[in-house]
């Protein structure tokens, strides 16, 4: 029994970890969306997957609650700083735009990552609900790292556009 006590304990450290993870992808998603002025396509985007990451919050509550457990308070505010430092960094530079992007794509990496371990450690412990539930979560952090991919080039095109006119503000 002592295995799957392991186990059970592992899976609900890694969603506390999610949870975690959301609340800051929710902030750093937030505070670019309130940056973009000149990329419609992008903020639209980002504004979309800001309602995916408060849905997928509230699926992983309901997992930790169905485990007798909850979020993390403390590693809810080390993502949140996290992410407020990420995003206040994105106001001094000049390419906050593609930098933001870029970042975006790497962190949507790492929540496919997590949802890909998530899903493999509820298997193990015959948790199907929350199997499922990273399973519903994991098609949108692909999609969303797929649309940022597919639409760096442009984005970084418009970007440099905009950048090379000097009557044009590119950064946001």
């Amino acid at each position: 029994m002592a295995g799957k006590e392991a186990k059970v304990d592992n899976l609900v450290d890694w969603l506390r970890d999610a949870h975690a993870m959301e609340q800051q992808a929710e902030s750093m998603l937030k505070a670019q969306s309130s940056r973009l002025e000149h990329y419609p396509e992008l903020k639209a985007r980002i504004d979309q997957h800001i309602e995916e990451t408060l849905g997928q919050q509230k699926l992983l509550d309901e997992c930790l609650a169905r485990l007798n457990t909850s979020p993390s308070t403390i590693k809810d505010i080390g993502g949140k700083l996290m992410a407020f430092s990420q995003g206040a960094s994105g106001m001094f530079v000049s390419d906050e735009v593609v930098k933001g992007a870029m970042a975006g794509y790497v962190f949507e990496h790492m929540e496919i990552a997590s949802y890909t371990v998530l899903i493999a450690a509820a298997k193990a412990v015959g948790d199907l609900e929350t199997q499922r539930a990273c399973e519903q979560i994991l098609p949108q952090e692909e999609a969303m790292a797929d649309w940022l991919k597919a639409h760096l080039p442009e984005l970084t095109q418009a970007y440099l556009t905009r950048d090379a006119n000097p009557d044009m503000a590119a950064k946001r």
